[in-house]
Parts: structure tokens; sequence; C-alpha cells
């Protein structure tokens, strides 16, 4: 439980820093203190666009988590530095916010779970998808009866292309190449990260998972694990998928990745539809009902930028209250589980059993 603001220091600025850092920037129980990157020129000049040019900039980690005035640490770097950051920003006493997925195996996750576990600070895992604005009242909807029991969960996942988008450097498309760094393709494992979190949210662990994972060239000569199909079965009799399209000559609208995420819940008593995430197709609502044979839709705030927001205000509120932050290390290694089934699955070509 903390009462003064929390000092934060970022731990990489690469392109995803500008949404992680919206909401430590606003609220007044947060200040970013100090950044972290081995290229300072690119820290600097994110200090200076989020006008805080007066932060401490740093290019070693050990020398930055040394820091007396740093209380939280957001470490946002490829994932394969992820179990040995953390595991040196808890050694220092750190409060740890950790960008998904949090590990590349279970073995690595374990010995994170452990960690933050005996750790006397607070260990987040960060997902924002569960924070999106119409995720959370499609989740609020359901919990009050809207469409009786969830029985299923549809979710599509479709880049294309926008010329709207953000520029995504291509040092941050380069590693995510790198099964070693990545631990997995783009938009199954990395990105479907998100996907995988929203199916564990809205219908719990999965008892069994069997997944066919393509491939095919993405923009500027990227590989991207498409088309790709991820079906999933529930405890009870329920069942999910998981499809991933690329459309490269289907423009779309956002701001910042040039993707469409969209999702259908089925339940005993009706349906509801998620539209958008990353980016959207035209003017669709974000929330839309069906029950009792009408149709009603929800106007809430539907930029992806507000899932980073609310992730990031969940924590800092749960760290004034004495609360749990979402996702703790263990709820993160059943997200990263159901990830890697996927994987598997498509390696070995068979159904991977969870519940076993």
């Amino acid at each position: 439980m903390t009462t003064s603001p929390l000092r934060v220091g970022l731990i990489g600025t690469g392109r995803i820093s500008d949404l992680h850092a919206i909401e430590y920037l606003q609220n007044p129980d947060a200040r970013i203190v100090a950044l972290c990157d081995r290229d300072t020129a690119q820290a600097k000049s994110k200090a200076a666009a989020w006008g805080i040019r007066d932060v401490a900039v740093d290019d070693d980690i050990d020398a930055f988590l040394a820091r007396p005035d740093l209380d939280l640490v957001e470490i946002l770097l490829p994932h394969h530095l992820h179990l040995p950051v953390a595991l040196k920003a808890m050694a220092a006493g750190k409060i740890v916010s950790l960008q998904k997925p949090m590990c590349l195996n279970l073995e690595e996750a374990d010995q994170l779970v452990a960690a933050a576990e005996a750790h006397d600070r607070p260990v987040k895992i960060f997902e924002n998808f569960i924070f999106y604005p119409p995720v959370m009242k499609a989740r609020a909807l359901i919990d009050e009866g809207a469409i009786g029991t969830p029985l299923s969960i549809r979710i599509k996942s479709n880049p294309a292309r926008s010329a709207t988008a953000w520029e995504v450097p291509a040092a941050a498309n380069a590693w995510r190449q790198e099964t070693g760094h990545a631990g997995g393709g783009p938009l199954v494992f990395d990105d479907g990260h998100h996907k995988f979190a929203l199916a564990w949210h809205f219908m719990g662990n999965p008892s069994e998972v069997h997944a066919f994972i393509g491939d095919c060239e993405g923009p500027g000569g990227i590989r991207f694990d498409a088309q790709s199909m991820v079906s999933f079965r529930f405890p009870g009799n329920r069942v999910g998928n998981l499809e991933i399209v690329y459309s490269p000559g289907m423009e779309l609208m956002t701001q910042h990745y040039a993707q469409d995420d969209r999702v259908e819940i089925t339940g005993t008593a009706g349906v509801i539809f998620i539209n958008g995430g990353h980016g959207r197709l035209g003017a669709t609502p974000p929330v839309t009902l069906y029950r009792d044979g009408a149709l009603t839709t929800y106007d809430v705030p539907s930029g992806w930028e507000h899932s980073f927001i609310q992730s990031t205000r969940h924590y800092i509120n749960a760290l004034k209250t004495g609360g749990a932050p979402v996702l703790t290390a263990a709820e993160g290694r059943q997200v990263l589980r159901f990830a890697l089934a996927a994987e598997q699955s498509a390696r070995e070509g068979r159904t991977i059993r969870l519940d076993v």
C-alpha cells in the first residue's frame, strides 16, 4: 500500500512505451522519474515528447535499478530479456510491471512465479486487452446475465494495411522474427497473448488446444504466422477459437498497429459482439448485445490507448489500496501456457491436453 506518488522508471523506450507512459504522466499518484535504454538519444527524445525534460536517463540496467528514487519499474524489453531483468528488478526491491508475454517458456515462467511470490512488493504481468473499455463493458454485461451462461468465444485477429497507422521501427520487427528472442510468431504468440488472455478472461482455463499455424510474407518482407486457426475446449462443454488472417489489400482505420480485432461471445440466452481493438473496420459500434430478438449497442471509448490507460490505472489503484494486480505472475503463467499449447499443437500436429 502506498500513500505518496509512485516514482516510476521505464526500462525500454521503444514504440510501445508511448502508450505505457500515458497514465503515469496524467495520474497524480505517479510520476516518471527515470528512463533506461541503451539508446539514450531515443530515451531523451521520448522524455522531451512526454514533457518531462528533467527526467534521469541511463543506459545501464544495473545502475538504473540501483537508484534509490525508483519505486516501480515498467519493463518494456524483447521477450528473452523479461526473466533476467524482472529477477534483477525484484532483487533490487522494486515494484514490477512486466510486459507480456512474461517469459519464453514454462520453465522460465515457473522461476518468475516463484520469485514473484517470494517478493515483498507487487509484481504485475502487463496485459491491456482485458482493460479495453469495450471488453470491460462486455464483461459487465455478461456478469449481469445479459447472455446467460457463455458457451463459446470466437476471436478474429485481422492484420491489414492502414494509411494512418503509426510507424514501427525496423528493429522492433527484426527481433520478433527471431524465435530465440520472441519465443514464437508475431501474430499467434506475441500479439496472440492478448487473444488468449481474452479467452481466459471470459471462459477460464482451456482443457484442450488444437492449432494450425500458417506462414506468409507480411509488409516489408517480414514473416507472418498466418493464416492460422487455434481451437480450444473448456470444461463444461464450452468451446472457442482464434482465427488469424492477414489481408494485405484491405484498408482499415487505426492510429496504432494496422490490425482489426473482433470478438463474438455466445451464451445460452444471447450474443455479445466486441468490435475493434488495435484498429477498426469502419464505424461499427464498440459493443453490440443481441438478446430477446433485439440489438442494443453501447458507445464506450474504443481507442486502443484506453486499454493501456485503464490497465495502468488499475495497478496504481491496487498499489494505493493493497489490492492485487491483474495479471499476477501466476495468472500470466496460465495465459502463457495457453499460448504455448497452440505453438506445440501446430508443431506436433496434435491436440494438446491441459487438463491432465
